[in-house]
């Protein structure tokens, strides 16, 4: 049964019969259908992805990205066929650049690639939400998922920011915070290309004017932001701002040295992919038009 069947059965011939929704689900069948994976003989490759779960999951992810946030991505020839480490800018509350990024690799990547998003450790004590983020590639970002992974030649996506960056204040909007060194011990250890990417649009769809930690503490959570709408408006309040986005990918970036060096050395290096973005940014900023086109 394809997805068109699934969505049809659950949400009956009116959907279906929608010509923007019935292109984008045909469109999203035969991408998908082309993303190398080794699966099993129960449909699910070594980390737990099925195609046809990530099918029923990836329509409103591609709607949001060609109709909401309208995405325009440029760069997207510099994403190598084989392994390599998606590295790039993280903010706007909720992750919905990480889900773009996602969508752009799916949607105009040439051969389609799945990028596989390392998630915060949190999520992974969510019920049911961890086992969905197996079944549509992603997962908890722990080192040796990740060098599995990489030397299994996929693309694996992630935000050295983590929570720093998400979760800024608007005042920091754009300003990168620390990067972590993980990514690039990881790259030099599986000898790993970095692709840098740059987002920009995603600061604006939620503009924080305070951060409650502690307040997201006490409900397990690493951040608890005030936005111009949360949680004044309710559940409504996490509904982002229809801004655009723009995503580019810079040029493939390799390093060589011992993956176990001395923070000091990876640091140097890892400096080096943060100025790569912080400069795709500027240019970014610079050539928009506004927030919304």
């Amino acid at each position: 049964m394809g997805v068109m069947d699934l969505i049809s059965a659950a949400a009956g011939s009116t959907v279906g019969s929608l010509p923007l929704v019935r292109e984008m689900v045909e469109e999203i069948d035969e991408r998908v259908d082309a993303i190398p994976c080794d699966l099993n003989s129960f449909g699910y490759d070594p980390w737990g992805y099925s195609p046809q779960v990530f099918k029923q999951c990836f329509l409103p992810t591609a709607m949001i990205y060609r109709y909401y946030f309208r995405g325009v991505t440029t760069g997207i020839e510099n994403v190598p066929e084989g392994r390599c480490l998606l590295i790039g800018n993280h903010a706007g509350q909720v992750a919905y650049d990480g889900a773009m990024v996602a969508a752009a690799v799916v949607l105009e990547a040439e051969p389609p690639r799945l990028a596989r998003a390392m998630g915060e450790y949190w999520l992974g004590r969510l019920p049911w939400l961890n086992v969905l983020l197996d079944r549509t590639g992603n997962t908890v970002g722990t080192r040796q998922t990740c060098i599995d992974m990489l030397h299994r030649g996929e693309c694996v996506l992630a935000f050295p920011e983590g929570i720093r960056g998400m979760n800024k204040v608007y005042a920091d909007a754009y300003q990168l915070q620390e990067f972590g060194l993980g990514f690039m011990r990881l790259a030099l250890e599986t000898n790993t290309p970095i692709v840098p990417f740059a987002v920009v649009g995603s600061e604006e769809q939620a503009p924080s004017i305070a951060n409650l930690e502690t307040v997201g503490k006490l409900i397990g959570a690493p951040a608890f932001p005030i936005t111009l709408t949360w949680p004044w408006l309710g559940p409504l309040g996490m509904v982002p701002f229809p801004v655009r986005y723009h995503i580019e990918f810079g040029e493939p970036m390799t390093f060589t040295g011992a993956a176990n060096d001395e923070d000091e050395a990876i640091g140097e290096r890892v400096d080096e992919v943060k100025d790569v973005i912080q400069q795709m940014i500027r240019r970014g900023l610079a050539e928009r038009e506004s927030i919304f086109f």
